[in-house]
């Protein structure tokens, strides 16, 4: 495997808690606290594009809930905002093997740049793409191989990394090998009903389980 490409929130950050309550504000605050659906619903659409994760719930007040979902998160994700444990320390090891890595996910570039700046992990990418950069977005395969597309690499010699069911459908989808990552916001039958090849229960096994060529056989 040539590449490893990673989703970012609840794979290489630990953004749950962050996105949770800005969810619970933006909705408390457009839609009526009486209207707040459980923390299960809230973040059962994370992975795919903020914009679709707000028209699921208001298609008339989408809008407003995504203003008011970034004004609260801006305003505490500084305070919030963390990696992984070991996140690093991985990072640092695969970089040393060799191995190319960027970053595919639904947020938006500018704010996937800058919590990785802020955690001190945007060096360890090559690149880093977002929502605004393809017309179609997970599950969908576009922003995988738009991704290996400017790595200079053919999808099947890539593996993606997420904890998102969308995830795994788009790398399914892409002919890219498909790692779950149990650590982050979904469940391990979530991701294995999506095409999961792999879960890991901490990325500290990535670098392990990618010296393993039998787990890569059809």
């Amino acid at each position: 495997m040539k590449a490893l490409l990673f989703d970012l929130d609840g794979t290489i950050l630990d953004t749950r808690e962050v996105i949770l309550v800005s969810m619970q504000y933006a909705h408390s605050k457009v839609l009526g606290a009486e209207n707040l659906p459980s923390d299960e619903e809230l973040l059962s659409l994370v992975g795919i594009p903020l914009r679709e994760q707000m028209e699921h719930f208001s298609p008339d007040k989408y809008n407003e809930l995504i203003e008011a979902y970034l004004d609260y998160n801006e305003e505490v994700q500084d305070e919030m905002l963390k990696d992984f444990p070991g996140t690093a320390e991985t990072l640092a090891s695969l970089r040393e093997q060799g191995y190319r890595m960027t970053v595919v996910t639904s947020k938006r570039r500018e704010p996937a740049i800058y919590g990785l700046e802020r955690t001190g992990l945007l060096e360890y990418f090559e690149l880093v793409f977002g929502a605004d950069d393809t017309k179609e977005h997970k599950p969908k395969p576009s922003p995988l191989l738009h991704a290996a597309e400017h790595m200079g690499v053919y999808p099947e010699d890539c593996v993606y990394i997420g904890d998102s069911p969308y995830d795994m459908l788009a790398a399914r989808a892409a002919n890219m090998y498909a790692i779950g990552a149990l650590w982050g916001m979904f469940s391990k039958e979530s991701l294995i009903d999506a095409g999961a090849q792999i879960l890991i229960s901490h990325i500290s096994e990535l670098a392990k389980t990618l010296l393993a060529p039998e787990l890569f056989k059809a």
